[in-house]
């Protein structure tokens, strides 16, 4: 499409990066019919479509209001537009620039503020977030139903008897997971154990509510002290980083493109991003089989979450592991569709995260399985606040079904 964006604004870094992005667009309208919002919505200023024709507008000097604002936050950034557009269009790089420069021109209400000013400073720290979490876990039996799916009951974890392998990577630990869910780091320990493969912590949290909550400065601190962290880990011998949360793997390998003119990490970042491998990318799924006791019986239905199969591109992994080590797979539909977690959107978005999960759990329910597996924390939580069968992390039911 054709562009007149503001000279100075055209001139900056941004501002080039958004006319390339705006111009690659033919408008073909493919998007919106794989948009989660805009198939709920039927707005198509809630399609990809009609949010690059706001971003385009506020660009080339028009007028912005809040329905702008309001429009870009309903996005959930799940990318299912770029897997369908056919002209390559890179939506997710041109909402963050349009989500930044909307936040200089439109003031939030002073309860949005405070929303995302208290996820900016308890999310993304692990330790306020299980103070925070066991509050709610040691008043648990006494809140309502609702309330008391959001939360869950506390884990007590085996003891693992592990070996001293050669081959050494890192596994994330993460924000909110050590605290919601400690039982996928611990099965993905016993898994790759199987697979001769020993795991190092490593703390902290990606950066990504920063970034996706337009706190840039703050996340580009997380980020280069994660790579200085990183790039220090892998002079002792480190082969890699094993991501158990799909978002935080899309967030490592987004390191490049955040730090893309800044001469001094680029170059690391590009090395971040390269050594950054999901945990289904390292699962050697013929050694695995051999070391399982698969029961047959147990119906899954898989959810990809957004970042693995339009972020990462990895849209089948999880299906052909757990195939190719005899599991039985259920019947799905509308396996493109977010679930609604995206981040710190069901909490921004709360009625229509509740609404995009119903429609994602009645896609997954199909086939009437016993369980749902997954690959994100969010998704994982998320879903089991809404779902009559268990949500999972692949790797537990995995894990689970080891030999002795």
């Amino acid at each position: 499409m054709q562009t007149k964006i503001k000279h100075d604004f055209l001139q900056s870094e941004k501002g080039q990066l958004a006319d390339k992005i705006l111009r690659s667009c033919v408008h073909c309208g493919f998007c919106t019919a794989t948009c989660p919002t805009y198939q709920i919505l039927g707005d198509e200023l809630d399609g990809p479509r009609g949010r690059i024709y706001l971003i385009k507008q506020m660009l080339e000097g028009h007028t912005v209001t809040k329905e702008t604002l309001n429009h870009l936050d309903r996005c959930l950034t799940c990318r299912a537009c770029e897997t369908t557009c056919p002209s390559g269009v890179e939506y997710g790089h041109l909402l963050e620039i349009g989500r930044s420069e909307v936040e200089k021109r439109v003031k939030r209400s002073l309860l949005q503020k405070v929303l995302r000013k208290t996820l900016l400073l308890i999310l993304p720290f692990p330790k306020r977030f299980a103070v925070l979490l066991q509050t709610g876990q040691l008043f648990r039996p006494v809140l309502p139903g609702i309330l008391k799916k959001q939360i869950p009951a506390k884990t007590r974890l085996t003891k693992l008897s592990l070996k001293n392998h050669k081959t050494k990577m890192l596994i994330l630990d993460g924000c909110a997971q050590p605290a919601l869910a400690p039982e996928i780091n611990h099965a993905t320990r016993k898994v790759l154990d199987a697979l001769d493969i020993e795991l190092v912590s490593f703390s902290g949290c990606c950066g990504a509510i920063n970034q996706h909550l337009s706190d840039e400065e703050k996340a580009l601190v997380i980020i280069k002290n994660n790579i200085d962290r990183l790039i220090a880990e892998f002079d002792n011998d480190i082969e890699g980083i094993v991501m158990t949360a799909s978002g935080c793997g899309a967030m490592f390998k987004e390191y490049p493109h955040l730090l893309r003119n800044d001469e001094h990490y680029k170059n690391k970042a590009e090395i971040i991003a390269n050594k950054t491998f999901d945990l289904t990318e390292i699962i050697n799924t013929e050694k695995l089989k051999n070391k399982l006791n698969v029961n047959k019986n147990l119906n899954i239905a898989v959810h990809t979450p957004c970042t693995l199969q339009h972020a990462q591109k990895l849209p089948l992994n999880i299906e052909n592991i757990l195939s190719s080590c005899g599991y039985q797979l259920s019947t799905i539909k509308d396996k493109h569709l977010c679930c609604g977690s995206a981040g710190t959107y069901s909490i921004t978005q709360p009625e229509l995260s509740a609404q995009l999960r119903e429609q994602r759990l009645s896609g997954l329910m199909v086939g009437q399985p016993d369980m749902i597996a997954t690959a994100n924390i969010g998704c994982l939580h998320h879903m089991n606040a809404g779902s009559t069968v268990p949500v999972r992390h692949w790797v537990e039911i995995v894990a689970e079904n080891l030999k002795p």
